[in-house]
């Protein structure tokens, strides 16, 4: 199965180009709802699951990484 990652915002934040993200999460590709349950905002920034481990993946959903790893155990770096 694809993924991708898709940023969480600050409440009450709206998602735009310049908006800091709060946490990466990640979620079935296109999904909105991160593998740890989140609902996510649909216009919210993705980027692509490689990113996930490095430092522009962080920071990063701990329950979201543990759920991944399950899926994915040959990505551990």
């Amino acid at each position: 199965m694809e993924h991708e990652m898709r940023a969480e915002y600050e409440e009450g934040v709206l998602p735009h180009a310049d908006t800091p993200v709060k946490i990466w999460h990640m979620v079935r590709l296109e999904g909105t709802t991160a593998m740890c349950g989140r609902d996510l905002a649909p216009a919210a920034a993705t980027q692509t699951a490689d990113v996930w481990g490095t430092p522009q993946g962080e920071p990063f959903c701990h329950s979201c990484g543990a759920m991944y790893l399950r899926e994915h155990p040959g990505d551990i770096g």
